[in-house]
């Protein structure tokens, strides 16, 4: 055989192949699983993790928890990017994605160890979820309408429940809902919901969790550059600049020479008339509050309170962008092109409040804001941090259900449907591709059987119970009851979850472990490189592959 390049492994390459990688991956994925299991339900349990920087995070969010671990397996991070994954597309689901993987690579275990090969299960996998979407969609999800405030309130009570937060759940719930609201944003037919960019989420230690508020506008860590500003002004006329309000220096070291003592008071006089027809520029159109991302120099101060202007500087641009979305400016970026349609009119009121030691600017009462500020109060930095991440779940769930109108019923009511429905078709599968689909509908009823262990209930009892119930015609919504491990209708005890979050979770969960079914040889040339690195010219280390000769 010729051209074949036969892989030399040197002292720095590790190789492993075969049925013992593929079992060493699915052990990976259950481990994984097994970290994250206690997260799920109303009766989860919080995990406290240590960062390389001494901080701590205490939280039972998947994503959040999963960030913070170092694992060495790589189909270990495989998993681990998969929560990242869930989070960015549809921000909830983390903790079921990662239990519902490790499942389904669990359940693939004994076909590996009869023989089977992985693409028979691979391929049966593929065909379950297709069928368990089409399902999902046709059979048990319902429609929901957007504009009924206490149908929205019950999808993010379902999402807030299984969180720390769950104590002020109206409260939070409010919150998002309030604030997903508030940054929806309709052009041209199409609907733009930005909550990472226009809902930012400001958290300020003291007080308490029920002080907190979603403010009809914007507020920034900010105060006013000078004491004898007003602190408060009502209905403002706002001028937002991106530019500096002092003498340009150059961008490199520039030298004059003067010959005459004259020339140079005349340079001063200079700089500070360059100020002055900036300053003069930005009187003319009448602003009462000028708000900037770069400095202000002494003396634009002093033109500007002449002129009884309050003035703050150094504001982040996405604080800035903020701010003119929520009153209707422009953000200029040089004062000689300022109009009067670039002045914001929409702010109610504008004020500086003290909490603590620290000055924070309001603009609130703006007529129709296009973003937002939740303000959070609460006991410690640990306790907002966890706030804050539970909130941004609840936001997601908002912003999901709002683009994509349909719910499924919570509480392992879903998984269990499917199960009922995926058990019925293997009936009409032939050949061998039947088992692997089989133990998919197992695998899904992964997620009731850990709310109910999670709470403390009988599993073989209840889950046997709840098969039985799905068994019936018409009882498609019937599942666990994770505050006391009963079995309930899911319509009257009315936890529901988005479909969105649903669909991308079994989406993402079986891809990965059809990805991780794929792999049968791990190679890792990491070992040693340091020293292979500065081993002298003489002694290299041999070469990874070289081509082949003709066979002996």
């Amino acid at each position: 055989m010729y051209g074949q390049p036969i892989i030399v492994l040197n002292q720095n390459t590790k190789r492993e192949s075969g049925k013992k990688v593929q079992f060493g991956n699915i052990n990976a994925g259950k481990a994984i699983a097994d970290v994250i299991r206690t997260c799920l339900g109303p009766r989860s349990m919080l995990k406290m993790l240590m960062d390389p920087m001494g901080g701590i995070v205490m939280t039972n969010d998947g994503n959040a928890i999963l960030r913070e671990i170092n694992v060495q397996h790589p189909a270990a991070k495989s998993f681990i990017e998969v929560a990242r994954t869930q989070d960015e597309e549809v921000g909830d689901g983390t903790t079921s994605v990662i239990i519902l993987g490790g499942e389904m690579l669990s359940v693939a275990g004994p076909f590996l160890e009869q023989q089977m090969h992985p693409t028979v299960i691979i391929s049966a996998f593929r065909l379950a979820l297709e069928d368990i979407l089409e399902i999902l969609k046709k059979k048990i999800s319902t429609y929901v309408d957007v504009s009924n405030r206490d149908e929205m309130l019950k999808i993010l009570k379902s999402s807030v429940g299984t969180k720390f937060i769950s104590k002020w759940s109206d409260l939070a719930c409010n919150i998002a809902l309030e604030a997903t609201k508030t940054v929806a944003l309709e052009e041209n037919g199409r609907k733009e919901i930005d909550i990472k960019r226009y809902a930012k989420v400001e958290k300020i230690p003291g007080g308490t969790i029920e002080e907190s508020e979603v403010l009809k506008g914007v507020m920034i860590n900010k105060d006013v550059v000078h004491p004898k500003m007003k602190r408060r002004l009502e209905n403002p006329r706002i001028l937002l600049l991106d530019c500096n309000l002092e003498y340009k220096k150059g961008e490199s070291q520039t030298n004059i020479e003067i010959s005459k003592e004259e020339d140079f008071s005349k340079i001063l006089r200079m700089e500070e008339d360059f100020i002055e027809k900036m300053c003069k520029e930005v009187i003319s159109v009448k602003p009462d509050l000028v708000i900037t991302e770069k400095g202000i120099s002494d003396l634009a101060q002093h033109y500007l309170i002449k002129a009884g202007i309050t003035c703050i500087r150094r504001v982040r641009k996405s604080d800035n962008n903020r701010i003119a979305r929520a009153c209707g400016a422009t953000v200029v970026n040089r004062t000689d092109e300022i109009r009067e349609d670039d002045i914001g009119t929409e702010c109610g009121l504008f004020e500086v409040k003290k909490f603590g030691d620290e000055y924070f600017t309001f603009l609130t009462e703006c007529k129709n804001p296009k973003a937002c500020t939740i303000l959070l109060r609460g006991a410690s930095k640990d306790i907002l941090n966890e706030v804050e991440r539970n909130l941004q779940d609840a936001m997601n769930v908002a912003r999901n259900v709002m683009q994509d109108p349909y719910l499924v019923p919570g509480g392992g009511a879903a998984e269990m449907a499917l199960a009922q429905e995926l058990n019925e078709k293997a009936k009409s599968i032939t050949g061998v591709h039947q088992w692997p689909y089989r133990a998919v509908a197992r695998a899904l009823e992964v997620i009731p059987r850990t709310l109910i262990q999670n709470c403390g209930a009988s599993t073989i009892r209840t889950l046997t119970a709840l098969r039985a119930k799905h068994a019936q015609s018409d009882c498609v919504s019937w599942g666990v009851n994770g505050e006391n491990g009963n079995i309930v209708d899911m319509k009257d005890y009315g936890v529901w979850e988005a479909y969105s979050v649903k669909a991308q979770t079994y989406k993402t969960a079986i891809e990965t472990a059809i990805l991780l079914l794929r792999i049968d040889d791990i190679v890792s040339g990491t070992k040693k490189q340091l020293e292979a690195l500065s081993a002298p010219a003489g002694g290299a280390a041999a070469p990874q592959a070289q081509p082949a000769g003709p066979e002996d």
